[in-house]
């Protein structure tokens, strides 16, 4: 173990909207040393009146991650405190997604979060301490029709932390796991724009209306319908992400709000069938 300075400054990826920058405005205002990044620094500039340090990071992009990181260490000694936020949702039935889409998933929302913990790894290993907090999702423990691949990148982040977790504990390093239920943010509008719902809604094709009964859905849940008072505002999220770092011995996974805990239980205690028929209450079946 390192002697001498312990850095617990933390490098949040994606603050220019939502949780990462709830995240970073709730953090700052209690006095940590943040890192907030995005991939345009004037959208956070903001933040900076806050007490941020603004970092350009592009978690899709090996130079980025790595002068981001090394920007940290150069100022702090390691990161010492990673949270792992940059995502986004793409929706669309399995089948008609292009394979450029799913790839640019998986590299933001999987392939950037490893190559994360990989670059702080070493700094963190070195001063004997650290935290990585992984955003997940309730999406990473149960699936909605029309959103596959972005359920797939959350349980791949369930499992790698999972793994990681085991894997770096000696080191005095903690992962932890947050899994946000329904929140009010830009995420539903993005799930919905990320779909050619005007394609996929004709009456040619075996998902005509799919895509727009799916649209529809998800807005129903995230605006206005039962669920929608089951979730809260990204702030909830970044509290939880606080309480995670401040624990001496966090939990590896938190939900956050009422409509995450409810969900996942249900997924638990259904059967697969019994799931897909409480789904088809909510989602257009194609071909049915």
């Amino acid at each position: 173990m390192a002697s001498g300075w312990t850095s617990r400054a933390v490098l949040i990826t994606g603050c220019s909207s939502g949780i990462g920058r709830a995240t970073a405005e709730h953090l700052a205002r209690k006095g940590w040393t943040v890192y907030a990044t995005a991939r345009e620094v004037e959208t956070i500039a903001p933040l900076a009146e806050l007490g941020c340090r603004l970092l350009p990071l592009d978690v899709t992009d090996e130079g980025s991650m790595r002068d981001a990181v090394e920007r940290v260490e150069r100022a702090e000694g390691a990161v010492g405190i990673l949270v792992n936020n940059a995502g986004y949702s793409q929706s669309g039935a399995v089948e008609e997604v292009s394979m450029e889409k799913i790839r640019r998933q998986f590299e933001t929302n999987v392939f950037g979060l490893v190559r994360m913990c990989q670059l702080v790894l070493p700094g963190m290993r070195g001063q004997g301490y650290g935290r990585i907090v992984n955003l997940s999702s309730m999406g990473g423990r149960l699936t909605f029709p029309g959103g596959g691949f972005y359920h797939a990148s959350k349980y791949a982040v369930e499992a790698l932390s999972d793994a990681l977790r085991f894997e770096v504990s000696g080191f005095g390093i903690g992962v932890v796991v947050i899994e946000p239920g329904l929140i009010r943010t830009g995420f539903a509008e993005t799930a919905v724009g990320s779909m050619d719902v005007g394609a996929a809604s004709s009456n040619d094709g075996p998902y005509a209306g799919f895509e727009a009964g799916v649209a529809r859905a998800t807005r129903e849940n995230y605006e206005r319908g039962p669920l929608a008072r089951l979730g809260g505002g990204p702030e909830v999220v970044a509290e939880t992400i606080e309480r995670a770092i401040s624990s001496t011995r966090p939990r590896a996974r938190y939900t956050v709000t009422p409509s995450a805990g409810l969900l996942i239980s249900a997924r638990r205690l259904l059967p697969d069938g019994a799931w897909d028929d409480l789904l088809g209450l909510f989602y257009p079946h194609p071909g049915a």
